[in-house]
């Protein structure tokens, strides 16, 4: 059950967010990408603890199946490190962006 996913739920959360000074003080529009980061969030960390870290713990994955798990995983953290990264309330982080930068993937 995605807790998420829901309009009733993200438009809910939308307004307390809203109405909360930590996240107004960055806008208008922070509170809209708070929610979306955190339904894209739950997504992805679903993605990563229910289908993909089974996969990887199955001890018959092995050579390029596990090459291209690994590399799926790699774009789910990815795509995670971009919705933390988002919202301006959260680059508190790490408040740079060297770090995201993606470096050339690695050619098989």
């Amino acid at each position: 059950m995605q807790l998420m996913q829901t309009a009733g739920a993200m438009g809910q959360l939308r307004e307390r967010l809203a109405g909360c000074p930590l996240v107004s003080q960055y806008g208008p529009e922070e509170s809209e990408i708070l929610v979306q980061s955190f339904s894209d969030l739950e997504a992805s960390f679903r993605v990563f603890l229910d289908e993909q870290l089974p996969k990887l713990a199955d001890p018959n994955l092995k050579g390029e199946q596990l090459e291209d798990l690994l590399m799926e995983i790699q774009g789910e953290f990815q795509h995670i490190l971009y919705h933390i990264h988002d919202p301006k309330f959260f680059r508190v982080v790490e408040p740079t962006h060297e770090w995201l930068v993606l470096a050339e993937a690695v050619q098989k």
